[in-house]
Formats: structure tokens, sequence, C-alpha cells
């Protein structure tokens, strides 16, 4: 078997538009870190961000032979299905949004959730990084809500906030790392 590890991403993508599965693993090998990032700024939760880097790559298989690349990389396809279907996660998401559980249907649950988080701050550091640049108050709100997973009412009781002032720094928050994702990736 040949080795394409050292292909360009437009041999490869040509590779896999023939059906060669070893070109997505190399493609997925060289690009998920970074459509990883890009998802991390963009997804709701840990399993939508799984599922969504997963659905692009599963896109790249099923549309090899469509894709037209412009540039001599394949990020910019990735990171634009990456956002479409990040979209739509936040659109079925919000379908389907249900009522929080009471503290004590969460407590059964906790101990998985901090494996989860642990799991999710050896996978992804950097985004530790841009978080320590933050504001301190900025920072605890996104350590308590995106790495916790702490609801915004949870961590407004423990930052002594009001709800929709912990809301306010989540989003500009996300903005922030947003900015950071596509700033590292350029």
């Amino acid at each position: 078997m040949e080795d394409h590890s050292s292909s360009g991403d437009g041999e490869l993508l040509a590779d896999l538009a023939r059906g060669e599965r070893r070109a997505l693993s190399i493609l997925f090998d060289r690009h998920a870190a970074a459509v990883t990032r890009y998802g991390w700024a963009l997804a709701t939760s840990r399993q939508d961000l799984e599922e969504i880097v997963q659905d692009t790559f599963i896109t790249l298989w099923r549309r090899s032979a469509e894709i037209v690349l412009h540039e001599t990389s394949l990020l910019p396809w990735l990171f634009t299905t990456c956002r479409y279907l990040a979209a739509n996660a936040g659109r079925k998401h919000a379908r389907n949004h249900a009522d929080e559980l009471p503290d004590e249907a969460l407590l059964d649950h906790a101990p998985h959730a901090r494996r989860a988080a642990d799991d999710a701050r050896e996978q992804l550091r950097w985004v530790f990084d841009e978080i320590a640049r933050l504001e301190p108050i900025d920072r605890r709100v996104c350590e308590l809500c995106l790495i916790e997973g702490l609801t915004y009412g949870e961590a407004a009781n423990v930052l002594g906030l009001s709800v929709p002032a912990v809301k306010q720094r989540v989003l500009r928050s996300r903005a922030r790392l947003r900015k950071a994702v596509a700033a590292d990736e350029n």
C-alpha cells in the first residue's frame, strides 16, 4: 500500500473521491484537531462537539467527489461545513430544549460529568490558555458554565450574579474564543 501521508490535501481529496479510505484517515489525522478547536467555540456541549466533528468528516467522505478545492488546504471547507453543522445542532437543541432537571437528578451523574470534564481538559488544553487571558470574573464564569457544565442559574448562585449577567458573560467569552480559534487557524 502506498504511503500518502506526505500528499497534499488536493491529492488526498482526489484519492478519497475514488473511494480510498486511507485518504480519509490521513485527512482526519491532519485536520481533526483544528476542526475540534473550531467546533469547541461553536458547540453548546461536549456531546454536540463530538457529533459535529464526526459529521464534518462523514460529510467530507460522502461529498468528496463534489468538493472543489480553491486553496491548497481543505481546512476552509472543513471549517465551513463544521459551522453549518454547528448551526444545525444549535437549532435542533433549541427545538428540543427541556426544562432543567432538579439538582437531585443531577447528583447521580456528577462523577461521570467530572470524568468527561477532565478528558476535555486534556484534549483541549489550548482553550484553557485562552480562558486564562479573560478578566477574572469572565474566566470563572467560563470555568463554571463551559467547562464544569453548571447551568447559568447554578453559576449565578455560586458567583452572586444574576442569571442574565452570567449568560451575557458566557456569550461574550464564547465570541472571544471564536476569534482566538480563527486567529490560531490563520
